[in-house]
């Protein structure tokens, strides 16, 4: 009998023990308001510095307080009596004033900034006002009166927010439903009535977004390195930013040869890629960056078909750079492999440059042509130079569009043509569409929409309407489009006769711009892409809303490219591609084909238009169109401290989230404490009675033997 009295308590212990755990999770929910669409600024190192944010290890805890007036702000960092405080903020006072006084102050747990464009100001780029300043073409050694923009302050609305490193967490609230239960529970709970402090119970945040990584990418390298050695579970601190450039030609290069082509002479068009913003992944870049792809993609839509027809002299390379935000990833890998002899083309095959800046036209009709005073010093590169400005002003003829060059003693704009003139004096221009300053008012901010690129719909259309709409903004992109694509093909020694034939179509644009800045998931580019990746529904890729062009990690950590490399590598193979009648295993394995030659061509396999039943045939494309690394060369060479490449990392991290919850006084906190303990010895003093006492408490009244006769 006594041996069943401990397995009856086991058998009573695991129901109970069961119980609690359900209890502790229900318990949890009770307590907490987890909060969904919270995007958060993380931490990012280079050589010498880190920058951005992060949480303590167990996330930080604050009393909300909300900072609508300039009162409200003097209660957080001086007169409120129950700090620290988690500040949640409309848009109108998310500024470097405000932040810079936070981040001097301990009485500050964290922020969350409610992103709307209530109270937006007239401007604001969280970028330095000299972007890119230590990795462009211009220092001590190369025009030095031109460094550091002492002659052109290029972002003059620049704060350097971006550029900070804070303490504590901060975070951006995108549900409006989720802002409005917040602001609910700090006016049930924390708002002030006549002036006087809110009582007990109080309204908290808790946000978590501890980084693993500090001081900056060279400590960071070196203690995964070492954690890679020496340890049985290495853990990575640290990602170098990168993923891939897109590029194609109008004559096709082989891609398996690498070094100095023979014979070719090679016309380059750029754009960059990417863009950034304070908070992680949220870098809309319309006008930025989106501007610029737009009128890349349009200007090789109008002169591919004519360069097939009525070939210039000579090849027009087209390039996307990525990860130019940051110290030009990009173009400094394409740079250095055609140094190395390790791409299809070297520095000798380049004749000359022009790239696609930032043209938006938000002014008026006017486009620069800014150019290298410093290289232009040599006759032959000025000469050429020269040309190249007088063959835009003459494809300009005809178009609403004026285009007009600068002072020879006016720097480059921020531009990937700075790495080529670093390696080499190459004749080029840089396209954009402010003469001086930039005219982006919310450059690399997450403010820099689709609105601020002036694209606008009328009431009521559908979103395939909207889709192939025309608006203002696509008519202005589509005429540069067209001047871009007039003058490479002139550049590179193409008949003038034909420049008629060349016309960018302001459809192909007005596609473009609706998926690139209002809906990615949109049948024209769900038409382009992998049929796994549109049967998938809403992922990542096709998720709603525009994409994001902060570059990430890339294949590193994500694996496959970044949704916008993705995007624009498949229009490409639309735009410039062939149909084929291969199947899906032909498409997918080309090389086992001897018609097929994987060394010129790329294989698509797409998920083509849908039908009226809202199917689609999916079918192969053959393309030139490639990708290469985008990855900074010092992390091949591991030059972490590196002065001539870009040494941007990412933080890793564990957890991402933010909830709140009521929170009790310190007294009744205590108060709590302490009749826990004392409920705690009470249980053990009673289980010790009982312990002591089980034979007399548990034992059964012995039976009376029975007597036999």
């Amino acid at each position: 009998m006594k041996d069943l009295i401990p397995i009856n308590w086991v058998k009573l212990l695991i129901p109970a023990l069961f119980y609690t755990c359900v209890c502790s999770s229900s318990v949890e929910q009770k307590i907490y308001v987890e909060l969904n669409q919270t995007v958060p600024c993380v931490r990012l190192l280079n050589a010498t510095h880190q920058i951005g944010c992060q949480s303590s290890m167990s996330g930080d805890t604050g009393v909300l307080h909300v900072l609508e007036t300039e009162s409200d702000l003097d209660w957080i960092l001086s007169l409120g009596p129950h700090p620290p405080y988690m500040v949640i903020m409309e848009t109108s006072f998310f500024n470097r004033s405000v932040m810079m006084r936070m981040k001097n102050s301990s009485r500050v747990a964290g922020v969350a900034v409610i992103v709307s464009k209530t109270g937006l100001a007239d401007n604001f780029s969280p970028h330095t006002t000299c972007p890119n300043q230590n990795t462009g073409v211009y220092s001590e050694n190369y025009g030095p009166d031109l460094a550091n923009c002492n002659v052109t302050v290029w972002n003059p609305f620049g704060n350097g927010l971006s550029y900070e490193d804070f303490a504590f967490p901060v975070f951006a609230l995108k549900d409006e439903n989720q802002t409005q239960v917040i602001r609910k529970c700090y006016e049930d709970h924390n708002q002030r009535v006549n002036g006087s402090a809110p009582q007990y119970p109080l309204c908290a945040m808790q946000l978590f977004s501890h980084m693993h990584a500090v001081t900056d990418t060279v400590t960071c390298m070196r203690r995964t390195d070492l954690q890679n050695r020496f340890s049985i579970n290495p853990e990575v601190l640290c990602d170098p930013l990168s993923d891939f450039n897109v590029w194609t030609s109008t004559r096709l290069l082989n891609n398996s040869a690498k070094g100095h082509a023979a014979n070719e002479s090679v016309v380059i068009a750029a754009t960059r890629l990417d863009g950034r913003s304070f908070f992680w992944e949220q870098a809309p870049a319309a006008e930025g960056t989106v501007s610029g792809i737009v009128t890349l993609l349009a200007a090789i839509q109008a002169l591919y078909p004519v360069t097939q027809e009525a070939p210039p002299t000579r090849n027009i390379f087209f390039s996307f750079f990525q990860g130019e935000a940051f110290d030009y990833i990009g173009s400094s890998k394409m740079v250095y492999d055609m140094k190395r002899n390790d791409f299809v083309i070297d520095l000798d095959n380049v004749h000359s440059m022009l790239e696609i800046g930032q043209v938006g036209l938000h002014s008026g009709r006017s486009l620069w042509m800014h150019s290298d005073p410093i290289s232009r010093r040599d006759k032959s590169v000025d000469t050429e130079v020269s040309e190249m400005m007088a063959r835009m002003r003459s494809a300009s003829v005809g178009l609403n569009l004026t285009v007009d060059d600068l002072t020879v003693s006016q720097p480059l704009p921020p531009s990937s043509f700075q790495r080529f003139l670093r390696e080499r004096q190459i004749p080029g221009l840089v396209l954009a569409d402010h003469n001086t300053s930039f005219i982006n008012r919310y450059y690399e901010s997450m403010y820099d929409d689709a609105e601020n690129l002036n694209v606008m719909y009328p009431p009521g259309l559908s979103p395939d309407e909207q889709l192939v709409y025309e608006t203002d903004a696509a008519k202005s992109l589509a005429e540069v489009a067209t001047l871009v694509a007039r003058s490479l093909y002139v550049q590179a020694g193409g008949n003038e006769s034909n420049l008629n034939n060349i016309t960018a179509d302001p459809k192909i644009v007005a596609q473009l711009l609706y998926g690139f800045v209002i809906q990615k998931n949109n049948s024209w580019f769900r038409s382009l892409l992998p049929p796994e990746v549109t049967k998938k529904g809403v992922n990542s890729l096709l998720s709603s809303g525009p994409p994001q062009f902060y570059i990430g990690l890339g294949p590193r950590v994500h694996g496959p490219a970044h949704s916008v490399t993705r995007f624009v590598q498949y229009i490409l193979a639309n735009l410039t591609g062939s149909v084929t009648n291969l199947t899906e295993s032909q498409c997918q394995n080309p090389s086992e084909l001897s018609t097929e030659n994987k060394d010129l061509f790329s294989y698509f396999w797409v998920s083509g238009p849908a039908s009226v039943n809202s199917t689609s045939e999916p079918f192969c494309v053959r393309a030139s169109v490639r990708l290469s690394k985008a990855v900074s060369p010092a992390f091949e060479l591991l030059e972490y401290g590196s002065r001539n490449y870009s040494t941007w990392t990412e933080s890793r991290w564990k957890s991402i989230r933010a909830r709140i919850f009521l929170v009790a006084s310190k007294e009744l906190e205590m108060l709590t404490l302490g009749v826990g303990v004392a409920v705690l010895l009470l249980s053990l003093l009673v289980t010790y009675f009982i312990s002591s006492k089980a034979e007399l408490l548990f034992s059964s009244a012995r039976e009376t033997p029975t007597t036999t006769y």
